[in-house]
């Protein structure tokens, strides 16, 4: 009887295994395939977007430099940079489909490591051979650890994967991890665009911490997006549920806004402290929202999730390098003050200077405070020579200054 039963036993007990093995598909060696495919995706976007950035900031500096009264968008130069960044879009695009969340997005290092490579030998920086390792050594470290952080990235990079169907898209969404992760995210979003917009407060963490929120909430859309196209491509249909356009709607709706504060943001800060914060606030943001939506981390042991938040340090440092040593903008000059001038003096009567010293007054156009004469005290007009109409020996002050009465 034993004996009889078995096979009936051994028959009951495949399909168990066999659902075993759905729930943990990261078992399954293809899909660190999937993972390769989107990492090569989701670099070569990265490469060839920032390609096309530097490629359409070449057209304009080519314009500005010839005088060319052509409107950018009129070289082909521009164009070919614009088909270039919209390839690297699509490939970026792409790779949401294949990877999970967490790994693709802390890969735009790439696009940072590619810019400092490229601003040094397309766009043609001028440098002294002397100069060129005391200059570039920063950013020679930064991209070796950015590599290094890559690298990492893509080895021990979370290998969670599912179809991204209508229904476990709607499974995720109404999960009670991400329903508390979106109401701390909306909470902080009103109170930083408060402090934002009511109590001035521009500070670039604030600005940033804005784009990283939303962005966190444009890579989820964008990898549902991405991953249902894929699935209606390969046969089964998924447009026709309406969990596809709500997030197409979001999709779009946070990248406008996103866009608009990186706007606002590159309006008071250089372009090298957005890059470096920008990239550690966003990515910090959007492995968290991967974590909680995608349940990215699932089923990962403590090595793998270690190594790979060593990775995203390192690559954050080297990030960090690489924006840290760019050239800072000079600071335009309003005026030349009298003591920078050669051969100039200060002017002064009786102790009131008319150009306020460097050292001595913030002030300019205005006479310095004076207690023995307090009845000074609006501006002062600009220098005015005075022409010579007495005799050839009497010479005439070189200056004046209009006396003004507290009554007037």
């Amino acid at each position: 009887m034993e004996g009889g039963n078995s096979p009936n036993v051994q028959l009951q007990q495949l399909p168990l295994a066999t659902a075993a093995v759905s729930v943990q598909p990261h078992t399954d060696s293809f899909s660190y395939k999937e993972n390769l495919i989107g990492a090569l995706l989701a670099i070569f976007g990265h490469l060839v977007s920032s390609i096309a950035l530097n490629l359409q900031k070449y057209s304009h500096i080519r314009l500005a430099g010839a005088k060319d009264p052509r409107a950018y968008f009129k070289t082909k130069t521009w164009w070919c940079g614009f088909l270039l960044l919209m390839l690297g879009e699509l490939g970026v695009f792409s790779s949401y489909a294949f990877a999970p969340l967490s790994l693709i997005v802390p890969l735009s290092a790439v696009s940072v490591i590619a810019s400092a490579i490229i601003g040094i030998i397309f766009i043609k920086e001028k440098w002294k051979p002397k100069e060129f390792l005391r200059r570039y050594v920063l950013s020679f470290v930064g991209c070796g650890l950015a590599i290094v952080g890559t690298y990492l990235l893509i080895t021990f990079g979370p290998n969670s994967h599912e179809k991204m169907t209508g229904e476990n898209i709607t499974r995720h969404l109404v999960s009670w991890p991400f329903l508390l992760y979106m109401l701390v995210e909306i909470i902080l979003f009103c109170l930083l665009l408060y402090f934002y917009k009511e109590r001035n407060a521009n500070y670039i963490v604030v600005i940033l911490l804005l784009v990283a929120l939303l962005g966190s909430m444009t890579v989820v859309t964008v990898k549902a997006v991405a991953g249902m196209i894929v699935v209606t491509i390969q046969g089964n249909l998924q447009l026709d549920y309406p969990i596809f356009y709500i997030m197409l709607v979001c999709m779009i709706a946070t990248a406008i806004y996103q866009a608009t504060f990186l706007a606002q943001a590159s309006q008071l800060y250089d372009s090298s402290q957005i890059a470096s914060v920008g990239y550690i606030l966003s990515t910090t943001a959007a492995i968290s929202a991967g974590a909680t939506f995608y349940l990215d981390f699932m089923g990962e042991d403590v090595l793998h999730i270690c190594m790979f938040a060593l990775g995203c340090l390192i690559a954050f440092l080297g990030v960090f390098l690489i924006t840290r040593n760019r050239k800072k903008p000079v600071p335009f000059e309003p005026y030349i003050s009298m003591d920078a001038m050669p051969g100039m003096q200060n002017m002064h009567d009786k102790g009131i200077a008319v150009q306020p010293d460097l050292k001595a007054s913030f002030s300019y156009g205005a006479l310095e405070n004076n207690d023995n004469m307090p009845e000074i005290y609006t501006p002062a007009t600009l220098p005015i020579v005075q022409e010579q109409h007495g005799s050839k020996g009497v010479s005439a002050p070189p200056y004046r200054v209009l006396e003004h009465s507290k009554k007037e």
